[in-house]
């Protein structure tokens, strides 16, 4: 028999980095929140690569911790190596990542938890969720014990109904064989039983639709069996760039460990296509769709049939043990297999494997069945963020944990939900991509993405962000004022370099020729000079004696605010253009079926993802410029009869 045991604002379900961040999230702005885990020792696991960051993930962290989010102040205490990614190229690509002690990096994740006011963590299974009337009141523990609610965020990662596979072994489990979440699922399949839409004339079932996703990931070795002497060593860059904008690199450095770079080789091609019809990601065994831009070694050596090797980057898993990670080589291939194709490799010819590699299938949602806010449209005070939207990688999960954390509390206060637009956020471009075009297969972010990322730096997600987490609560007094601080200070700076003139003299010239940059022939402001590509801030300094002593980042600032002022401002009248059409809004309650002159298709599509502007409408996959023309004269006749009626 189920018996009520306890009552909170907030339901977080899955203690992952989505969960992390949406529990943290509600707890630190006042409401009672109760986390549950199948496990408490899944809290912030890393079951695949034991990084953060990365190309476009380092700028989702740098957002998370912008809007007073743990993930950035997690890495920078546990990180054993740390790297910016695509200094060759601008600064908008700039991607920060660094090497995690996975190990370090769950118990510092889980103790941050333990410490929160307001938050408790519990280990229990969620089989069912209480719905009334279409909102949410509360969930169902696998003991039969009800928790009462106002709100519910789902996280539950790649645990619904998730099996491990490699050659003929199946387990039915989570990653590093938890146990796996199997009620949950037909739950929100069920749903379709119970949540009833009327709508023109018919009445139509709607329940949660599931699809079938599939990750991997590669072996384990012991470090004692590995002869590095073979490979390249990958070293950490000796200037620190924390995470946090809390941090500064004295508060962070400390000595980090080697990494290693190896390659396959055609021995260990032909190894793999031997033995294709022995995958079950080839045998058909496997149902799940895999991720595009992170295959398996199967998919490479078969969809890139013309490469000779593939790069292997061979990663220390933390300070106090032995494994080591095989980054770039996932892979479902039997035991044998794997053995075998592993020690054709430069340095892992008498590998120890530790864990063998395994692919993993799991049950997640077809996210257009979100609201932009990340609620369900048909269940109110349900929010669901992470993997179970359809997106793959820690980052990603923990920056929609902590938008569906806040926006939960939003719903609870009867507030505004927060919406990050994509001139905004990378978190924007993310949420607004996994719900408006949806997917169909595991979403990985990509600096490609986002249309506008000259203004979306990951150098400047403190400016951009930081404000709105204040106004949430979520950033303190003096984080606030420090930030006020900063962009005081880089304003100064501009404006003084700005309005200094160099002459001509022999001492420009040199320095000038020095760079190979073009002479001067009468006087020319500082600022100017620094626009050139082969000049910079800093290596105009000697010129400027007036210079004042500043904090890299305040220079970093000014560098990169002077040097690319034409092109920012040229993305900001595009930023305009794309505003004013999200500026448009739509009202929630349009038939899209009654409005002439729209495709069948856009019809649809426009009643399914219920779209907020007229911004988002555009974005929609099946609606053409035609149905948006469409929709403004729509609008606009709606506002002139509006405007006659009065």
């Amino acid at each position: 028999m189920s018996y009520i045991i306890d009552e909170f604002d907030v339901v977080v379900v899955g203690g992952g980095h989505a969960g992390c961040e949406a529990a943290l999230a509600a707890a630190r702005m006042g409401m009672k929140t109760v986390l549950f885990a199948i496990s408490l020792d899944s809290i912030a696991m890393m079951p695949c690569n034991p990084s953060i960051g990365g190309s476009s993930k380092g700028h989702i962290v740098k957002e998370i911790d912008a809007l007073g989010g743990e993930m950035g102040k997690n890495i920078d205490k546990t990180y054993i190596q740390t790297k910016m990614l695509n200094t060759a190229k601008g600064p908008a690509v700039y991607s920060l990542r660094a090497q995690a002690d996975k190990v370090r990096y769950q118990s510092e994740m889980k103790h941050t938890l333990e410490k929160t006011p307001n938050l408790q963590i519990r280990q229990y299974e969620i089989v069912d969720l209480l719905i009334e009337n279409g909102a949410i009141k509360g969930v169902k523990t696998n003991g039969n014990t009800i928790y009462e609610c106002k709100a519910v965020v789902l996280c539950t990662g790649t645990y619904l109904k998730a099996r491990c596979l490699y050659g003929d072994v199946i387990t039915e489990c989570g990653p590093n064989h938890l146990m796996a979440a199997t009620k949950l699922s037909q739950c929100l399949k069920d749903l379709g039983i119970r949540l009833y839409r009327f709508k023109t004339g018919t009445l139509k079932k709607l329940g949660v639709e599931m699809r079938r996703f599939k990750t991997g990931t590669p072996a384990r070795m012991n470090k004692n069996s590995i002869d590095f002497s073979k490979m390249q060593p990958q070293y950490g860059d000796e200037n620190i760039v924390p995470f946090s904008f809390e941090n500064t690199p004295e508060d962070i450095k400390r000595e980090q460990v080697l990494c290693w770079l190896t390659y396959t080789n055609e021995q260990t091609h032909n190894i793999i296509k031997q033995n294709l019809h022995r995958s079950p990601l080839y045998s058909g065994v496997i149902e799940g769709t895999g991720p595009r831009y992170c295959p398996s070694i199967e998919d490479k050596v078969v969809r890139f049939a013309d490469k000779q090797r593939h790069q292997l980057f061979i990663e220390p898993e933390g300070e106090n043990t032995e494994e080591m990670y095989i980054q770039g080589m996932s892979s479902s291939l039997p035991e044998d297999v794997q053995v075998a194709m592993y020690r054709t490799i430069a340095g892992l010819e008498n590998c120890q494997i530790t864990r063998n590699a395994y692919a993993i299938e799991y049950d997640c949602i077809d996210a257009t069945q979100l609201k932009i806010s990340l609620e369900f449209k048909n269940i109110k005070g349900l929010f669901s963020a992470g993997q179970l939207n359809g997106s793959s990688g820690y980052e990603e999960a923990a920056a929609q944990g902590l938008i569906a954390g806040i926006n939960a509390v939003k719903y609870i206060k009867k507030e505004p939900s927060l919406i990050l637009k994509r001139s905004d956020a990378y978190i924007g471009v993310l949420i607004d991509d996994l719900v408006t075009k949806g997917t169909k297969e595991p979403y990985r972010m990509m600096t490609s993405r986002a249309e506008y990322r000259l203004l979306l730096r990951q150098d400047n997600a403190d400016q951009r962000l930081t404000p709105l987490g204040y106004e949430l609560g979520l950033i303190s007094q003096k984080r606030y004022d420090v930030l006020l601080k900063k962009q005081k200070e880089i304003a100064n700076e501009i404006k003084r370099v700005s309005s200094i003139i160099v002459a001509p003299s022999k001492q420009v010239q040199q320095l000038l020729e020095k760079y190979h940059s073009t002479e001067i022939h009468t006087g020319v402001r500082l600022s100017e000079l620094i626009k050139r590509p082969e000049l910079d801030y800093e290596k105009l300094s000697v010129l400027d004696i007036q210079r004042p002593e500043l904090p890299f980042e305040i220079k970093q600032q000014v560098n990169i605010q002077i040097k690319y002022e034409g092109y920012i401002k040229q993305q900001m009248k595009q930023v305009e253009q794309f505003q004013k059409m999200e500026n448009k809004k739509l009202p929630e309650n349009i038939d899209y079926t009654t409005i002439k002159g729209l495709r069948i298709e856009a019809q649809q599509k426009l009643n399914d993802i219920r779209p907020i502007s007229i911004g988002h409408a555009s974005r929609i996959t099946g609606v053409s410029p035609a149905d948006i023309s469409v929709l403004l004269i729509y609008m606009e006749q709606n506002k002139r009869q509006k405007t006659e009626s009065v």
